[in-house]
């Protein structure tokens, strides 16, 4: 079993995709798979309530950039 870095956790849909299996999560869980490969890791969680998507990599440099981009835009 993969090891996560830590979950991280986006107010990123409306309330009403509220599973795995919402056509718009299963896109966003698709780019999250991309992102991993590019990073040679992998997505090691990935659900969604409510409209929050929460994921997590086993990658710690992979996960430290997803934190400092929302960061970052948290400060716009």
């Amino acid at each position: 079993m993969k090891k996560s870095s830590g979950f991280i956790e986006i107010d990123l849909f409306t309330d009403d995709v509220n599973s795995v299996d919402h056509p718009e999560a299963i896109h966003f869980k698709g780019v999250l798979e991309e992102v991993a490969e590019d990073y040679h890791c992998s997505l090691v969680s990935f659900d969604v309530n409510h409209g929050t998507a929460i994921f997590s990599f086993d990658s710690d440099e992979l996960t430290a950039e997803i934190l400092t981009i929302l960061q970052n835009d948290s400060q716009r």
